[in-house]
């Protein structure tokens, strides 16, 4: 990549949006007007660096001058020091100025909504449906993100055989997205009287959250029904008509609400789901014609595709999309997945850069 090339074209971009924002037809434009602060917004912050090694160039250019001009051994030797230091900073720079140059994916400022649902064994897979709720959870606490949960479905043993919640927060589907597909667990389960060690799955989808302007659905493809809540709780629980099931006909999608309190509430929450999903399904459409040629590298996001081991008693958690291991799963199940993440982030930005 021509740094300086696509720092011109960046610069340009940046101008024409300085115009077009004192343009009245687009203030007028409250989409629009949306659409261009956001790419101001993520084009400065490539500007100040821009800047920044323009700058550093600049001093190198003089510091070699310097040593050209210098006789004296001290001042020779001053900017020798300035040269070698100047050029570990530029080079630094250069490639934050590389990843801060690759298209951002204009998703990944988004909420998510996620989906978690136990797989293949049994209650094992329901408690560790769980497990990865609360990892996910405490990861959220540590980003300084709200989490809130949507909808559940335990078994006796407190596990979830399906639970789904939102995330928000500052560039939450950025970080999270690579976390959909199986997740696989290898331990020996609480329940297990002779130590053997069972395998179970869980199946996690991280949705960008839809807004209105970003997925348009016609109410007359959505089945809304009123009914009463089910599981624990109180007689209102049982014969209040609170909980809400809304049906994308189209596509069949079927989204059931009720942890709520009112009947409003709960039909907000699932509308919310059913605009995500088929946002999501639409997206992944438009991404297998774009990219089909990149697809599969790190990793299509499918939920049928085996992301994650998480082997208890080797304490090891493998990536299968990047071959990689990390030790620590106590920790990483309490939350500590960050160096997971900015691995494959890592990973997304070489290949975007190749």
């Amino acid at each position: 990549m021509d740094i300086s090339k696509e720092l011109n074209n960046r610069r340009e971009r940046f101008q024409e949006l300085e115009q077009q924002m004192a343009d009245p037809s687009v203030a007028s434009d409250p989409k629009k007007m949306r659409q261009v602060n956001e790419e101001y917004s993520d084009l400065k912050g490539v500007i100040e660096l821009g800047d920044q090694l323009d700058k550093m160039q600049s001093d190198l250019a003089s510091a070699k001058e310097a040593l050209s001009e210098a006789t004296d051994p001290e001042m020779k030797e001053l900017a020798e020091s300035e040269i070698e230091s100047l050029s570990v900073q530029l080079e630094s720079l250069e490639k934050n100025m590389l990843v801060a140059l690759v298209p951002p994916d204009p998703l990944d400022k988004k909420n998510i909504i996620v989906e978690i649902r136990a797989g293949t064994g049994g209650d094992e897979a329901a408690l560790f449906a769980g497990n990865l709720f609360r990892m996910y959870s405490h990861f959220a606490e540590t980003q300084g993100w709200k989490s809130k949960l949507i909808s559940s479905s335990q078994n006796d043993l407190g596990g979830f055989k399906e639970v789904i919640f939102s995330i928000e927060g500052s560039g939450v589907y950025g970080k999270l997205k690579f976390e959909s597909g199986v997740h696989r667990v290898q331990r020996v389960p609480e329940t297990e009287k002779q130590g053997r060690i069972h395998t179970s799955t869980a199946t996690v989808a991280v949705l960008p959250e839809a807004e209105e302007v970003d997925v348009k659905i016609d109410p007359k493809d959505l089945k809304i029904e009123a009914t009463t809540s089910t599981g624990a709780g109180g007689q209102s629980v049982n014969t209040t008509y609170s909980a809400i099931r809304i049906t994308h006909l189209p596509s069949g999608l079927m989204v059931y609400c009720q942890d709520e309190r009112s009947q409003k509430q709960n039909k907000e929450r699932a509308l919310s789901i059913i605009r995500a999903r088929v946002f999501a399904m639409e997206e992944e459409k438009r991404r297998q014609e774009l990219e089909e040629a990149r697809r599969g590298q790190i990793g299509t996001g499918e939920r049928s595709e085996k992301i994650r081991t998480y082997n208890y008693p080797q304490d090891r958690v493998t990536d299968h999309r990047v071959n990689e291991n990390w030790s620590n799963l106590p920790g990483i199940m309490n939350g500590e997945i960050g160096l997971i993440i900015d691995k494959l982030k890592e990973v997304e930005i070489e290949q975007k850069l190749a």
